[in-house]
């Protein structure tokens, strides 16, 4: 703070003896437009009006200091004490709005707890938009009576109303997933939600173009084994101590939300899930994520090369090498979870 007056009286001490045509005076107008670039604008102002009282001092023992100069001196202050204090109440309203969007997203959608029962999650969102903490991915993970029940999904569109839709499918979701005995009616009631109760949602005769992908899977406690809906979604991983294999549907479904369009019956999947195996649910702004080349991000390639730590160890791993793979920047909205199931102690959790 006290390097731009040190500067004003160097400037000031040097010029005053000089004799003849040299006038270090004219330096004093770089001053106040240095200070704004680190200062705040009540520090720019008083380095202002002390640059232009050295110059006044200058212009009075040596009289060397025309008014061009005292006015240009003037001038740059006025405009440099101005930007930065335009500078500073944007900075403060930036805050303000990266403090709004972190609210947001711990009410919508809030990490997931570390432990469900027999389990053991991570889960990760990354926002393709600066500022932004939230966009129109989605995820969601319930305890019923019998296991844990989970989503992850994508809703089409970006903004305020994909958000507004994903908060809204999130809460159905918490509250139909222990209500709805089979996943095929879990399935059908969440189609049924997004046709008719989504903020983006259209008129019923102009179907279509309010959908959201989904995976919605049921962990049983007691069975070594994970049962999966797939909605249009892309296909979780199930990590394996020597294998990655895909969670591939035999009879996906379209997204929800276009059930009308065609004949559905949401069809159930289900993949053996022993102890300390995990799994990975994650959404297309993962794998379509590119590279300066324009190659799409490998995640089953690069997962192969990695050990399957700690869920939250991996998700952190993950993140970093898709962030380097493409280059610091995102094209869309990515979440991931990782669900590890843990061994089942007889006699209760």
């Amino acid at each position: 703070m006290a390097v731009p007056f040190l500067l004003i009286l160097a400037i000031t001490l040097i010029d005053l003896p000089f004799p003849g045509s040299l006038h270090l005076g004219d330096l004093l107008i770089v001053v106040p437009v240095i200070t704004a670039w680190y200062a705040s604008p009540r520090l720019t102002g008083l380095v202002s009006v002390a640059a232009v009282a050295a110059l006044v001092a200058i212009y009075v023992v040596r009289q060397s200091a025309s008014p061009p100069q005292m006015a240009a001196l003037i001038v740059a202050s006025a405009f440099s004490t101005i930007a930065r204090y335009l500078s500073k109440r944007h900075q403060r309203e930036m805050i303000q709005v990266r403090t709004v969007s972190e609210a947001a997203q711990l009410a919508v959608l809030p990490p997931l707890p570390d432990r469900l029962g027999p389990l053991r999650l991570a889960s990760l969102y990354l926002a393709a938009e600066d500022e932004a903490h939230i966009g129109g991915d989605l995820y969601a993970a319930v305890r019923t009576t019998t296991g844990t029940r989970l989503i992850i999904g994508d809703v089409r569109g970006k903004g305020l109303t994909a958000v507004g839709d994903a908060a809204l499918i999130i809460g159905v979701f918490r509250d139909a997933a222990r209500r709805q005995g089979t996943l095929p009616e879990l399935a059908t009631y969440l189609d049924r939600s997004v046709r008719s109760n989504t903020p983006g949602a259209i008129e019923p005769e102009q179907p279509g173009e309010s959908f959201v992908t989904a995976t919605i899977l049921e962990i049983p406690d007691c069975e070594p084994v994970v049962r999966s809906v797939t909605c249009g979604h892309p296909s979780p991983l199930l990590l394996r101590a020597n294998d990655i294999v895909p969670m591939e549907a035999s009879h996906p479904a379209p997204p929800l939300g276009l059930a009308q369009l065609t004949k559905v019956t949401y069809h159930v999947d289900t993949f053996s899930m022993r102890a300390d195996e995990a799994l990975l649910l994650y959404t297309d702004g993962v794998i379509e994520a590119r590279n300066g080349l324009g190659a799409f991000y490998p995640l089953a390639a690069r997962l192969a090369t990695r050990p399957h730590n700690h869920p939250a160890e991996l998700l952190d791993r993950i993140r970093d090498d898709l962030l380097t793979y493409v280059g610091g920047r995102l094209g869309d909205d990515a979440a991931m979870i990782v669900v590890e199931r843990q061994e089942v102690r007889k006699g209760g959790m």
